[in-house]
């Protein structure tokens, strides 16, 4: 379980590393999916329990999802081709 000292942001992968997070806060996260050449991104606001859950799981570091640093996160956003 998430404790009160968890720093944000923290950065996980899905195991297929096709998928990255951000997790801003408790209720926040930044997503990048990755296909093919295309990278699309999302910003989800868990205000739904299922979306909460999803940002526990993230946290814990339940499967699917695997640590990840800043540096990947960054490597894939598509913010750097701006």
């Amino acid at each position: 379980m998430m404790d009160k000292n968890t720093h944000f942001p923290q950065y996980r992968k899905l195991s297929n590393g096709k998928t990255f997070y951000k997790i801003v806060d408790e209720r926040t996260f930044e997503e990048i999916v990755l296909m093919g050449e295309k990278r699309m991104s999302f910003k989800t606001v868990a205000d739904k329990y299922p979306e909460m859950l999803r940002i526990k799981d993230m946290l814990e570091l339940e499967v699917p999802f695997l640590l990840a640093t800043e540096e990947e996160y960054s490597a894939v956003s598509p913010e750097k081709d701006r």
